[in-house]
């Protein structure tokens, strides 16, 4: 009946009363009558039908409403992100009906067709987004006071001592929603206590919580590890091909221990290059539907903190039997491709195998080597064939530019912290030869393996970038002729060679790094999909995410899927509609928890950079200005450390112009833009609000800046 009511609702042009409905269904029993209303019911509560004030049912996408995130400003205000759409919905503060960050909505909008901008209010909160808080709790009295640590919810949660599990002032605790007072007011439960909020590795625990990232393994999962096996048996290696005779080596980062990748090269008498890609065949040890499995998929990825990993896999199989580690035997699905001069794939092989590495090599020995020429000890015997890696990794770069592969060159920061995870040091993170080497290996593997599946015409999940809305392009191109740049060539298509001409042409700016940081924020994000749409970032035509199956879900997958359809050739009618079945979700989840995973990760960064900045008050740093908003400037460290400089602490009243992105003095007329070089001075950070403020050096503050730092220091 569902279908059917959602199919009658579709085809009306007007909406229907439910006497209507139960005509164009020829009801006539009272319970099927009965069975209409509660699936009305059910449909009205999901948001796919919409009951109007005059007692009347349409779909919902067919009625003046909208479901969506709701995202909010620390301010109060929000925008709803609308499902299916890149357009979001302004809403004020007045407007919000209860609404929190994240929380699923229905809003109704309410600007005229002529504003630019969308506006609207909240009419129904459909589902909260966040089932628990993370806060300090105090007591006054009997009864505990929740200091949520978000910011932007807008919550005020009562505890008392019987749901308190005896927490103490400056406890950090995960608490959930009891009764609702009001819009925003809620007694709450503790339903775990973190630890006192100065206890060392706290901090990072509560952003951690926030995210539902899982710290601990159920019980059933570490009984499912106790019976794997420590080592390979010959048993395991019966139809795997056996490889462990060949060349074959990892290159990692200094502390990695969860290997999933080693690499192999020959160069043919014909002057072409076989390439061996050797992914750890995780999927072996994770059975599909085992406890393991099922926690692997709920966490979709392992999750990298400044000072901890938090695997996907519990560490007896991240780093111990799935680890691809020097000296012994592991299981491997290989990828075995050959390239001409010229990059083109000849030939390949997809098959199951067995390997044991030569060497766990490091980034900075093998940079030593590829860009020094000095051999480290250890390494003497591997030189050459490095080299000659080195050598195809070239060719693979050049073949991925010439179809247009985008490289932002986007910098990363590396912070450094002392064993109680407190920040020493803020700098840039290494990205030499090696790393690129890697990076073009890999993505040349999970082509390959991507563009078999594909031509077999069977479920997959695929990595997908779609095309950026033409009117991001535009509205960036817009923005950089109005700093006096022209961009040369066609641009009138959103093709990858476009935005590679775009990035091109304004690499030897000074401030490339900040405009290509903006570029880069007007595509569209990587997912996972069921559907192949292609890479446009890579210039990639099928793309999927293959070679690192220890710490992402989607990888585990592929090799599960590369098992069924290649290896064990289960392609009857039950296997296929199976994973068909089980796939979009999959996709949906793992992009989900890659999101959660890299707000997780932004956010205790941030934070990290405003407590080393809290040793710093008064020093004073070159930096570029970022972004430029109504309320101040972020001006960017050359260390990535980003701080604002509010517009109250300026020297005169500024105008903001939001079209070039600039503010400019009143009556001094300065005039601060976008990639302008700057010198400031810290005046303050915050840990918890994970915030730095700046003042320009050359500026006379008319908030007494000399004052404000000896205050807050």
């Amino acid at each position: 009946m569902r279908d059917e009511i959602v199919a009658i609702l579709g085809a009306s042009d007007k909406a229907l009363s439910a006497l209507e409905l139960e005509d164009k269904l020829n009801l006539i029993d009272p319970d099927e009558v009965k069975e209409m209303m509660n699936t009305l019911n059910d449909l009205t509560k999901e948001a796919i039908v919409y009951h109007t004030n005059k007692d009347r049912y349409m779909l919902l996408k067919d009625s003046h409403l909208k479901k969506g995130i709701m995202r909010v400003n620390k301010k109060g205000f929000g925008f709803v992100d609308i499902d299916d759409s890149a357009e979001d919905v302004y809403v004020a503060q007045d407007n919000m009906n209860g609404a929190i960050h994240d929380d699923i909505v229905l809003v109704e909008i309410t600007s005229p067709k002529s504003l630019p901008r969308l506006e609207g209010r909240v009419v129904r909160v459909l589902e909260r987004g966040i089932s628990t808080y993370i806060g300090e709790i105090n007591f006054k009295k009997d009864k505990g006071y929740i200091t949520l640590d978000d910011n932007k919810i807008k919550l005020n949660i009562t505890v008392d001592r019987a749901h308190s599990m005896n927490a103490v002032d400056g406890h950090k605790v995960v608490v959930k929603l009891l009764k609702r007072i009001n819009n925003y007011n809620y007694t709450g439960e503790v339903v775990e206590i973190l630890g006192h909020k100065n206890d060392p590795g706290v901090d990072i625990l509560s952003i951690v919580k926030k995210y539902s990232i899982n710290t601990e393994f159920p019980e059933e999962v570490k009984e499912e590890v106790k019976l794997l096996p420590n080592s390979v048996s010959e048993e395991e290696m019966k139809g795997r091909k056996d490889l462990r005779d060949e060349m074959i080596f990892t290159i990692d980062g200094d502390d990695t221990k969860d290997i999933d990748d080693a690499i192999s090269i020959e160069k043919l008498n014909n002057g072409n290059y076989k390439l061996g890609v050797h992914i750890a065949d995780v999927s072996h040890y994770v059975k599909e539907g085992s406890p393991l499995d099922e926690e692997a998929m709920a966490r979709g990825t392992s999750v990298y903190l400044v000072d901890r990993v938090i695997p996907m896999l519990p560490h007896e199989l991240s780093n111990g039997i799935c680890s691809l580690n020097p000296g012994v035997d592991r299981l491997t699905i290989s990828c075995v491709m050959e390239f001409d001069q010229k990059g083109n794939q000849i030939n390949y092989d997809i098959f199951p195998s067995v390997i044991r590495s030569r060497k766990q090599m490091t980034y900075k020995c093998v940079n030593s080597i590829l860009e020094k020429n000095i051999v480290p000890e250890g390494y003497e015997e591997f030189a050459d064939t490095l080299r000659e890696m080195e050598e195809l990794a070239k060719i693979l770069r050049a073949m991925k530019v010439r179809r247009g592969y985008i490289d932002f060159d986007i910098d990363e920061a590396k912070i450094l912290v002392d064993e109680n995870g407190k920040p020493t040091d803020v700098v840039l993170r290494d990205r030499g030869i090696g790393e690129k080497l890697i990076e073009d290996f890999m993505i040349a593997a999970n082509e390959c393996v991507a563009t078999h599946i594909y031509f077999m015409n069977l479920p997959f999940i695929y990595r997908v970038h779609e095309i950026p809305k033409d009117e991001k392009i535009k509205s960036f191109l817009n923005y950089i002729s109005l700093l006096g740049y022209h961009i040369n060539g066609n641009i009138k298509d959103n093709s990858p060679k476009t935005v590679q001409n775009i990035i091109k042409q304004l690499d030897d700016k000074p401030e490339f790094k900040i405009l290509s940081s903006l570029l880069l924020r007007s595509m569209q994000k990587a997912v996972y999909k069921t559907k192949n749409v292609g890479h446009f970032g890579l210039a990639s035509k099928c793309y999927t995410h293959f070679t690192s199956p220890i710490r992402r879900y989607p990888d585990t997958t592929v090799h599960r899927l590369l098992h069924t359809y290649l290896f064990d050739h289960k392609l009857d009618d039950k296997t296929i509609s199976h994973w068909e079945g089980k796939l979009e979700y999959v996709a949906q989840h793992s992009s989900d928890r890659e999101r959660a995973s890299v707000d997780c990760e932004r956010e205790v960064d941030d934070m990290k950079m405003a407590e080393y900045m809290e040793e710093h008050i008064g020093e004073e740093y070159d930096g570029m200005i970022s972004s430029v908003m109504s309320f101040g400037i972020f001006v960017e460290l050359d260390n990535l450390i980003e701080g604002l400089v509010p517009i109250k602490d300026m020297d005169d009243y500024y105008i903001y112009d939001e079209e070039r992105m600039c503010l400019t003095g009143e009556k001094n007329h300065k005039k601060y833009s976008l990639g302008d070089k700057v010198r400031v001075k810290v005046i303050r950070a915050s840990k918890e609000d994970k915030t730095i403020d700046f003042a320009f050096v050359d500026s006379k503050s008319s908030k007494n800046e000399k004052e404000k730092i000896k205050k807050e220091s």
